[in-house]
Order: C-alpha cells, then sequence, then structure tokens
C-alpha cells in the first residue's frame, strides 16, 4: 500500500505526474494533500515527508522516494508489468529522454502558463521565450506521436512516463487556450480523458469551490 504526498492538486503540476504513474500500476494507494502557498507552514508540513521540503513524495513500508521523476522510476521497477518505459531500448532511450526534458526545462512556459487545472482563462501576453517553448513542446508531441505514437495514440504508443511528464502541459494548453494542430488536439483529448486526469479535475473544482485554490 502506497501513500503519495501531493500539493494543493489545482497547482501541484509535478504532483499529477506520479498520480498518473501510480494509476497506471494498478497498485493500491492513498492521497494525502498538503496546501500549497500557505507560508511557513507548507514547508514545514512538506518536510515532515520530505528532505528536500517539496511534494511529490512516495511513501510505503518505511521506504521514501520524492520528486517526480524518481518516483516514476521507482514504480517501473517495482511494477515491471505495468511497462511505464517501452519495451525496445532505443525507444525508451528516447522516452527517457522527453521525460528528462520536461523535467528539466520549459522555464518560461511553466512561469507564465501557471498550472490551474480546474480553471479557464485568458492567455498572458507571451514572451519569445515562451513561444519557443510552446513550439517546441509542440513539435516533440508531433515527432514522438509520428514516430512511435500509432498504435495506441500516446507518444510512445502505450502509455508510459513520458505522458505523465507531459500531461501538466496538456492541462496548461487547456487552461489558457494554448492553438494546437489537429493531430496534437486529439492527443491532448485522449490525455485529457485519463481516468487519473478527470479525477484530478474533480478534486481540483473542489479546492477552487471551496477557497483553497
Amino acid at each position: 500500500m502506497y501513500t503519495l504526498i501531493v500539493g494543493t492538486q489545482n497547482w501541484s503540476s509535478w504532483s499529477l505526474r506520479p498520480y498518473l504513474a501510480l494509476l497506471a500500476t494498478g497498485a493500491p494507494f492513498s492521497v494525502e494533500v498538503i496546501r500549497l502557498r500557505q507560508a511557513e507552514s507548507s514547508t514545514k508540513a512538506i518536510r515532515k515527508y520530505s528532505p528536500a521540503g517539496k511534494v511529490p513524495v512516495l511513501q510505503w513500508g518505511g521506504e521514501t522516494v520524492w520528486d517526480s521523476l524518481a518516483i516514476c522510476e521507482t514504480l517501473a521497477e517495482r511494477h515491471p508489468e505495468a511497462q511505464l518505459w517501452p519495451a525496445d531500448s532505443r525507444v525508451r532511450a528516447v522516452a527517457r529522454s522527453y521525460a528528462c526534458e520536461m523535467h528539466s526545462g520549459f522555464p518560461d512556459l511553466r512561469d507564465q502558463l501557471s498550472m490551474d487545472f480546474g480553471r479557464r482563462l485568458d492567455m498572458p501576453e507571451l514572451r519569445d521565450a515562451t513561444k519557443m517553448q510552446i513550439a517546441r513542446v509542440i513539435a516533440a508531441w508531433e515527432d514522438a506521436l509520428n514516430n512511435f505514437g500509432k498504435d495506441g495514440g500516446f507518444l510512445f504508443g502505450k502509455f508510459s512516463i513520458a505522458d505523465c511528464m507531459y500531461a501538466p502541459v496538456v492541462s496548461r494548453f487547456t487552461t489558457f487556450g494554448v492553438p494546437v494542430p489537429e493531430p496534437i488536439k486529439a492527443y491532448m483529448e485522449k490525455i485529457w480523458a485519463l481516468d487519473g486526469m478527470q479525477n484530478w479535475m474533480v478534486v481540483s473544482q473542489r479546492e477552487i469551490e471551496h477557497g483553497i485554490a
């Protein structure tokens, strides 16, 4: 039995990623939510679970793993039957590159199109760097879908950690109405239809209604 400690779900893009991976394993788990943007109280609450002072955190049997990608990798190791990475080593290397590019990049996109999962907002005036990063995401999705995604419709065919890493970007593009080509729209709709995304939406809207987010 896993416990996934996450931040306010309407805002926490990093928490969404391992949540989707956990669902894909089929393993039982519970979710514990820590309210974000509460000044010192949020950090203090998170440090009870994570030495890094950040969410998400995964716990089971006295073990603790933090960081979205580290959690996803751990789940892939512990649940090989879930096939969270492509079976082919060459394709798996490309999928890992996609995941890591998302994990470490796109700072302007994150800054200007922040995750607000349960809302629909007007597009701000985008910086050139943000426009370039949006274009890179779209181009990356097109390449993956064309080269690997035809059998299944996800970036690498079957749902993988790469899709987990980009799912919050799908939400950001949806929140701000980022225009995308039709094949990308179809991919986004496929991600949006996942049970995990729909569950996340229910909680996000509840947080908004209660003034939590």
